[in-house]
């Protein structure tokens, strides 16, 4: 692609593209293609001026190389582009609001008064009508302000003052469409898949493909654990399905042969062949946007409040105009405080302010689905994490192969990686990277396999029984044993690894010692989150007492439960939860799920569990754990800014309705005022947060205080 570059800084380029013209989806491709550079650290892609603005690691000349190279034809191979797009939604809002300001002002300067007089009728009428409707209903709303307002001001002829309050509030109510509409679309980006392959069933074996070559009528495998990536029905096998996310069901369902799935759902147990009905999960968006739209999970308690606030005040309002024209026996100091409501500023401010958090949280890659979890991230004073591949880097590695019972170090590993790679664990990744490395071929021997989560693996190869997997579960639940003649080999293993344990037919044949490094930042993160206010922090693991003991202490957490099950780490947040602590679960795993739900916030990894993803109410990427420390400060200025917006929200308009009935303020100042200010208040919602601004700087000077 032709393109030149218009400005350029160390790690920076804004480059004017060819292209004529861009559509919003070619924006979109084009962006998702870049972003998935190993280069690339911000992409941002402006369709309207065919801009480009590139924020990149390493040397200038791949980006440029990359740039000069890109192709429409070959992105779309690459890329699976997303079927809906808030590039859309934005610039059909920008358009209606360019549209209405500009006809405001062709009017005003360049028609006569009985056209715009009649205009104005023409648009009264709708505003009267939801007001007769309140009064039909009998019931007290803010739509019954304003027909009143707007109908006074015809009946005395002020036009003008009638005209511009029903431009304010057309205003009003297309941004907060703009806002719903767009709140719903970020949520249900989040919420969506993010599959990129599928395990296809084909004629010559299962074989993982990309999820855009996947084609109605194609054979797709899925196992425990996985999310259901397309719409089906299951030719052949059985699983249990969570399908919580779509249909609210409280238990998992059973799915046999002509079952239908759903994209999106996880499989909890057993393992199954669908047969594709949609792909890509198309319909998947469509039920997300229907679920979202019939739930509150979007607002928080704040929002909640502000709404029923706005609506309780209607009374008073109503109240202090008849009050001030029977007391003054002027109509114009009563029309004063009719101008004069809550409803619009604080049904408007507040929405906007937590999308604005919401959307401050996204850029440093935080998903966050919905605003009452960040105000319950800001509430909480305790934080739960699990340990491996939290607290552990998300990619451990195997540090050494121990063979028992005679068997061959490279067949073990090739054995393991067989029963592991179909399960999307951290240490279950490891070992199938370990066996990739060192070019052992680990193609599929084994029977069915049966994932018993938080324990281990259990199949056949060979006719003979074979589990790999926790000490727990080998010793004790399976009852195999350590050949006597190696007992003191086994006793000898490296405490400071990670052990998986492999039997076969009752006796212990390897220990697989992966090595589970601490992320470099873990301490300083959890020092960070103390310094903002987080009291109590908590780690939780599977792994043995003094293991568990010597990673605590080099964290510095407050307290630790070793040797702990998934029901017993839901059991210890629950009783957490009881004793009245906000808490914060963070976890990556399918064992960590019902910890994750249990919590008042769950958050999870990225590139952990999808059932772990989908059951969580946050998500932060794998590169490192400072984004919790981020995500604090983000929702603790969300919640200092809706306060402020409150006290500045009731003092105004009360200020207002006060000097009204006092005579100071016309029905016009009045009206304008109150607009003015709905706008500004708005505006500074939907502004980035100052505590967002100090992020980056914050998390600087904590890495080097470290």
């Amino acid at each position: 692609m032709k393109a030149q570059i218009l400005h350029e800084s160390k790690g920076r380029m804004r480059i004017a593209l060819s292209a004529g013209e861009m559509s919003p989806e070619q924006a979109d491709l084009m962006e998702q293609w870049f972003r998935q550079q190993a280069w690339a650290l911000d992409i941002k892609v402006h369709e309207r001026t065919c801009c480009l603005i590139i924020n990149y690691r390493g040397a200038r000349e791949q980006v440029i190389h990359a740039v000069a190279g890109f192709s429409w034809a070959e992105a779309e191979k690459e890329v699976t582009v997303l079927n809906h797009s808030s590039r859309a939604i934005n610039r059909e809002y920008e358009e209606k609001l360019v549209t209405m300001l500009g006809t405001k002002v062709f009017f005003r300067l360049f028609m006569p008064a009985p056209i715009r007089i009649a205009r104005a009728c023409w648009h009264m009428i709708p505003f009267l009508r939801k007001g007769l409707s309140c009064v039909i209903r009998r019931e007290m709303k803010v739509e019954l302000l304003d027909a009143l307002s707007i109908g006074i001001s015809l009946c005395r002829g002020d036009f003008g003052t009638a005209d511009t309050v029903m431009f304010l509030l057309r205003i009003g109510e297309l941004l907060e469409e703009w806002t719903h509409k767009r709140s719903v679309e970020d949520l249900a980006q989040c919420m969506s898949l993010n599959v990129d392959r599928v395990w296809l069933k084909t004629g010559e074996g299962e074989v993982l493909v990309p999820i855009s070559q996947v084609v109605p009528g194609d054979l797709v495998v899925v196992r425990a654990g996985s999310a259901v990536p397309v719409d089906g029905v299951v030719a052949e096998g059985e699983a249990v399905i969570n399908q919580a996310s779509l249909t609210g069901e409280s238990t998992p369902v059973p799915k046999h042969v002509e079952s239908t799935v759903y994209a999106g759902t996880i499989v909890e147990e057993g393992e199954c062949v669908i047969q594709v009905k949609r792909a890509n999960g198309e319909s998947r968006y469509d039920q997300i946007i229907a679920m979202i739209e019939d739930s509150q999970q979007l607002k928080s308690a704040a929002e909640t409040k502000a709404a029923n606030l706005a609506d309780r005040l209607v009374p008073y309002t109503l109240g202090a105009s008849l009050l001030g024209m029977c007391l003054t026996g002027n109509p114009t100091r009563g029309l004063s405080v009719l101008m004069v409501d809550f409803s619009c500023a604080l049904k408007l401010a507040m929405p906007l302010a937590v999308l604005s958090a919401m959307r401050e949280a996204g850029k440093r890659h935080i998903t966050v689905k919905g605003g009452k979890f960040l105000e319950a991230m800001a509430q909480a004073d305790t934080i739960v994490f699990d340990k491996t591949g939290t607290l552990t880097h998300a990619c451990p590695q195997v540090a050494m192969v121990v063979p028992f019972s005679g068997q061959d170090e490279r067949e073990m590993l090739r054995l393991a990686a067989c029963l592991e790679e179909h399960f999307p664990h951290s240490l279950a990744n490891a070992v199938v990277e370990e066996a990739k490395r060192q070019g052992i071929d680990h193609q599929e021997f084994h029977t069915k396999v049966e994932y018993l989560v938080a324990h281990g693996i259990s199949s056949k190869v060979n006719d003979v029984s074979v589990q790999i997997g926790s000490a727990h579960f080998i010793f004790e639940d399976e009852g195999c044993i350590v050949p006597p003649e190696e007992q003191e080999k086994f006793d000898s293993l490296p405490n400071c690894y990670s052990h998986l344990y492999m039997a076969a037919q009752g006796r212990l044949i390897a220990v697989i010692c992966i090595s589970d490094p601490l992320r470099e930042e873990a301490a300083a993160v959890l020092r960070s989150l103390k310094a903002l206010g987080i009291k109590k922090t908590v780690m939780l693991t599977g792994d043995n007492s003094r293991t568990a003991c010597a990673i605590a202490e080099q964290l510095g957490v407050d307290d630790f439960r070793a040797e702990v099950l998934p029901a017993d780490k839901a059991e210890y947040i629950a009783d957490l939860r009881a004793k009245g602590h906000g808490v914060i679960m963070v976890g990556d795993g399918i064992n960590d799920s019902p910890a994750l739900s249990e919590a008042d916030v769950g958050i999870s990894i990225s590139d952990g569990a999808a059932l772990a993803r989908e059951i969580s109410d946050i998500t932060i990427s794998a590169d490192d754990l400072w984004e919790l420390a981020e995500l604090r400060m983000i929702a603790m200025g969300l919640m200092r800014r809706i306060h402020s917006n409150y006290r500045f929200i009731i003092g105004f308009n009360g200020s207002l309705i006060v000097l009204g009935l006092l005579g100071v303020l016309t029905p016009a100042a009045s009206a304008a005022l109150h607009n003015t200010s709905t706008l500004a208040i708005s505006l500074r919602s939907m502004s980035q947060l100052p505590e967002a601004k100090i992020c980056s700087q914050y998390r600087l000077a904590q890495g080097e205080n470290n």
